[in-house]
């Protein structure tokens, strides 16, 4: 059974760590402890803009005070680990505070900074090539846990983070209400656009259209991964309860729901799933749909032999599309050295 673990921006309970919370319950926060209500504000600035770790670094503050609230947790994961690629592509191991290690990583260009967040400690869905679900599914994560994420990128970079996705370990939609919590804290709080927020899914029966209801604005990705069910199913378990007439059903009511198009994530798997025969079944899978796809070569793991393929291959697939009358692009993962790329998360405890 999978676990799950709903968070709300609305419980301002003192347990729960001060990163997640908006300005208003920081406020109630703040004079709670009975303090004015314009360190509300300042605690706010402090957390979201600063990346503070601790109340005790929050100089605004009286430093009795500070030393009084010293244990009040503010929420921020320990970095465990880091690397950096050659394409400055740079993957941390975060220690939570139960000792969990989850992966989270930032991808910097020229114009822009994007963080690939984890929503969960592993994964459920055990799709045959993603290391991530490899490991197996230990638990969900919080709000502050997810927002964490976002604020040590941004920090290590000394840059705001213009994107992210949410395409890191887990299934956000098993954690849709921290993951909807949380973008409307990265959102609000942090000042990031909800249309420069992706959210990745395999596909959970009723939790797109769960989504669809909360109205954000943010893109939606399908991990799509196969042209027909059969194939799915293989390499994609949950796929055997989720019919793939019933996914794009669904994916069509959320276009018509939040005016948003969905994006069709599809890994090309060397002589599996990039045959022109594949390419003219997607083609006629989404002909008429409000939607784009996204290739994505395969990247290599361990513990399966699938292989990637040759340019030339991928290029025939993506012409076949566009022949075909379907918006589609090539996404060739950053990161594939340092295991920081697509498929290739997972919860290793690296020891340093």
């Amino acid at each position: 059974m999978v676990a799950t673990l709903e968070g709300s921006r609305t419980n301002a309970s003192p347990q729960r760590p001060l990163l997640g919370r908006n300005q208003t319950e920081l406020t109630e926060w703040v004079k709670h402890q009975g303090q004015p209500a314009y360190r509300g504000k300042q605690l706010h600035q402090w957390i979201y803009d600063k990346g503070v770790r601790s109340l005790t670094d929050i100089t605004v503050f009286p430093k009795a005070w500070r030393q009084d609230m010293a244990e009040v947790s503010v929420g921020r994961s320990e970095i465990h680990h880091r690397s950096i690629a050659a394409d400055q592509t740079a993957k941390f191991l975060l220690r939570l505070d139960d000792g969990q290690i989850i992966e989270t990583v930032g991808m910097p260009t020229e114009k822009r900074l994007t963080v690939c967040v984890s929503s969960q400690v592993g994964c459920p869905m055990a799709c045959d090539f993603c290391a991530t679900g490899k490991g197996g599914f230990i638990r969900n994560l919080a709000v502050h846990e997810i927002v964490d994420q976002v604020l040590t990128v941004q920090t290590a970079f000394d840059q705001r983070v213009s994107n992210i996705v949410f395409m890191g370990m887990g299934e956000p939609l098993i954690n849709v209400q921290n993951v909807v919590s949380a973008v409307r804290c990265l959102n609000q709080d942090i000042g990031i656009g909800q249309r420069s927020i992706t959210i990745s899914t395999v596909g959970i029966p009723g939790k797109i259209r769960r989504l669809a209801q909360h109205q954000l604005q943010v893109t939606l990705a399908v991990s799509l991964h196969a042209s027909n069910q059969a194939l799915r199913t293989q390499l994609i378990p949950s796929a055997q309860q989720y019919p793939l007439a019933d996914l794009l059903d669904e994916c069509r009511e959320y276009v018509a729901v939040t005016g948003r198009r969905v994006t069709f994530e599809y890994i090309l798997l060397s002589g599996l799933n990039d045959c022109e025969e594949h390419a003219g079944e997607l083609a006629q899978l989404l002909r008429g749909f409000q939607s784009h796809v996204n290739l994505i070569p395969y990247n290599p793991i361990d513990e399966v032999d699938y292989q990637r393929p040759s340019r030339k291959r991928v290029n025939q697939f993506t012409d076949h599309l566009k022949a075909s009358g379907i918006a589609v692009s090539v996404r060739y993962s950053r990161g594939l050295e340092k295991d920081a790329a697509c498929g290739q998360l997972r919860a290793s405890k690296v020891e340093i």
